[in-house]
Formats: structure tokens, sequence, C-alpha cells
């Protein structure tokens, strides 16, 4: 739909009477903000519950014969305070009541969770004078729980082109039969980009509690600027790296029908955010990284064998050993006579000891060794593709820091250099990196 925006807003965004207010000033302020998707309210501070989980915990309750009388008044009080507060004509104990009931009556916890969307939904459509249309009328699983694109896509196309306006709640679905099914965590984020991919909007809006991304981790460098404009493979590998603010899954739909997403700040909508495009625009700023961002836990194997590159099979024995111990490595950097694995140590748990073992007795290595207390920093930037002294300027910056480098690895898009360091140099490494392309 052209000249239509499609705006989702988080649990901090709709957390309380005052928040709803904001929304309410964002949405009215753009007549092309017609289709609107609310999370469940968040936390109003650090010391306060998120509906979502409090809604997990009743459902979890009744499974163990529990009484969840005093957790549901809990929920009851935040939607009963936000409607009185803003004095909307809507009785919220009526849907209040029949959720609680179910929930008692074994509804399943998928059910549970989307409540706190679907009451959210209900009332912020009647504060904003907007149409609610459940999600479950119209984004559709299949029997396997499985989100099936071609009948959802159909189903919004038809509901929506009958409305102006109008609210869906984010996070959950139905199966054919009509229950409830819920996308992961974070899936409101993910509803939002179902919706403006299939109507075709010109712009998705994710509002959130921060303006968008910011070059690296605020708790590791100090004011780090902010990103104005990023592509869907920055974001992937930044996010990946542990710099997420947008839910991975909703990358997807939008990125396939060549939408924008405009990450924006509820608290400071002046603020621009960050708006992620798509892999074809054009690279102005030769030389130049997008962002820096890394992880800490790592355990690296490095294996060593003379003439390895032409002994058939060898890489392939190794990762065979990982997959019979169910164990995902996050990237694996290799030279002629050497291989290294570089494995969370998430994944490795008690299993390290008996995997280098069966390295030695499947592969014969020259050497094996590990090393762990490994962090991974990802430094990312479509400018620095082919740019001249990117790598110069990144090593000669850690080696001023007196740091280590204990792991090189560069994809092929030249686009993302990894270094593995000691997990306590890891700080100083990024403010290192950083520092050095944001003189």
């Amino acid at each position: 739909m052209k000249n239509t925006i499609v705006t989702k807003f988080g649990g901090s965004s709709l957390a309380s009477s005052e928040q709803f207010r904001k929304v309410k000033s964002i949405v009215t302020s753009n007549k092309d903000r017609r289709f609107v998707v609310p999370s469940a309210p968040g936390k109003r501070d650090s010391k306060d519950y998120k509906i979502t989980d409090l809604l997990y915990l009743c459902n979890a309750h009744v499974k163990t014969s529990i009484p969840f009388d005093d957790v549901f008044k809990l929920i009851e009080e935040r939607y009963c305070s936000i409607v009185r507060d803003l004095s909307i004509d809507i009785d919220i104990n009526i849907p209040l009541e029949k959720i609680k009931e179910d929930i008692k009556n074994g509804a399943s916890a998928d059910y549970a969770a989307s409540r706190g969307e679907y009451l959210n939904g209900l009332i912020l459509a009647k504060y904003l004078e907007y149409e609610f249309i459940d999600a479950a009328e119209i984004i559709v699983f299949n029997e396997g729980g499985t989100y099936d694109q071609e009948k959802t896509k159909i189903k919004v196309e038809e509901r929506l082109s009958k409305v102006k306006n109008a609210v869906i709640p984010g996070f959950y679905g139905a199966n054919e039969e009509g229950e409830i099914v819920a996308f992961s965590r974070g899936g409101s984020d993910v509803t939002g980009s179902i919706i403006a991919a299939s109507i075709n909007a010109s712009l998705y809006e994710n509002w959130t509690d921060v303006s968008g991304f910011l070059m690296a981790d605020p708790r590791i460098v100090d004011n780090p600027k902010a990103i104005e404009k990023i592509t869907y493979k920055e974001l992937r590998e930044l996010s990946y790296m542990g710099a997420s603010v947008l839910h991975e899954e909703a990358i997807f739909p939008v990125r396939e029908a060549g939408i924008y997403i405009n990450i924006k700040n509820t608290n400071r909508p002046e603020d621009p955010g960050t708006l992620i495009v798509d892999d074809i625009q054009d690279v102005k700023n030769h030389g130049k990284i997008t962002g820096v961002a890394g992880r800490k836990d790592f355990t690296v194997i490095a294996i060593e064998k003379a003439l390895m590159n032409s002994e058939l099979g060898f890489t392939r024995r190794i990762l065979s050993i990982l997959e019979s111990y169910g164990i995902s490595y996050e990237n694996m950097p290799s030279g002629i006579d050497t291989v290294s694995l570089v494995i969370a140590d998430s994944q490795l748990k008690n299993k390290k000891d008996k995997v280098v073992e069966e390295i030695k007795r499947q592969c014969s290595p020259d050497s094996i060794d590990v090393y762990p207390n490994m962090a991974v920093i990802a430094t990312v930037g479509r400018g620095m593709a082919k740019a001249t002294g990117v790598a110069a300027v990144l090593f000669s910056a850690l080696a001023k820091a007196n740091i280590n480098v204990r792991m090189i690895d560069q994809g092929s898009s030249e686009m993302n250099i990894l270094v593995g360091v000691a997990t306590s140099d890891f700080e100083k490494a990024v403010n290192a990196i950083y520092a050095a392309f944001e003189k």
C-alpha cells in the first residue's frame, strides 16, 4: 500500500498510561501510520514485571496445581490502571475474566502468553479510535506450528484492504483449528514485519526505548555514535555478535519485500533513529566501519597436521565429530596445515575432552591445542570492502593497546573482520578498535 507505514511499539513503549499518551501522539502525528502493532506492557522500572512473564507464570502455576490468583491480580491491576488513567471507554474486566477462566481451565502456554498483546491491542485500538483486528484472524500457522507465509499474506491483504486504520496485536496467530500459536519471545517485531511485507508498506517503524543502533555497546564504550543507516547484511553480522535491538526473524519478511525499517525511540521521537536499508545501496564511506560488537566465552581448538590440505575428508571428519556430539561451531579459520574451531562454551559444556580425544583418534593430528577464555570481536562495515589499509588500522590499534590477537578471520564479502582475543582483553579491544576508526 502506497504511503502506508506499519508501526510497531515495544513493551517499554506501552508499559503505562504515560507511555500510551506518547504512542498516541506519535501515531496521530502522521496520517500514513495506518496500522499499529503493540507488544504487551513491559517493565515500568527495574523492580517491575513484564506482563508476558506473569502470564507464563500463571500457566505454569496451573500445570503444577498452584493457585495463580495473586499473580493474575498484578496483571489486572496494570491493565485497569491504564484504562482508568486514560479514561478509555472500555470494560477491560470482561476480557480479563475470560482469560483468567481460560488459563484456569488448562489453556496452552501460547494462549496465556499471547493475551498480553491481545489486551494491549484492545485498549490501544479504543484509545486511538482505530479498528481492532485480532492477529488470530490473519496470522496463519499450519498443523505443525510453522508459520504459513502464503496463507497469511492472502488473509492480511484481504482484511486490511477493508479498513483505513487498525491495531493488530503482535506475537501470535492461530492454526486452522483456531488454536493460538505464538512466535518466540520478541515476536511482536515479527508480526509487524509480516504485516508490512504482506501489504507492501512504504516503511516499517519499530519503536522501542533506544534511538536505533549504536556503533558499539555503551556499557563498554563511552557515548558511542549512533548508526544512521545500516544494511540488512551489516545488521545481521552485528546482531549475531550481540548488538541486538530487533528480533532477528523480523528482518526477513521486509527484506524480501524491499521495505526499509526505521528503529525509533518512543521517548525521543525527534531522534532520527537508525534506517535499515537494502544491500545494494551505494557505499559512500569507504574505509569506514558501521559498528563493532563481540561476545565472550569461547574456546578455540587449534589443530595442526602436515599436508592437511591434501588429505581428502580431513575437515569433514572434524565436523562429523562435532555433529555427533551435538555441537555447532561459530567460526573455522584455516591455513594450509592448520584449522581452528571456535566454539561457544555453552556448546562445549562437559564435552571438550571427549571431542579432543575423538579428533586425535580419527584425524591423527600432529598437534591439538585448546585455548579457553576467548572473546570474538566483529568489526563490520560495507565501507571496509576493497578499502586500502582497514586491516592495518585495526591491528595497529590492538598492538598499541598491547592486545595479543589469537585468531583472525575475514569473510569473502570483506565487510567483516573477526579477531579472537583473551576474554580479559575484550573491553579494552573493543574500545581500541572503535577509537581507531572514529578519530
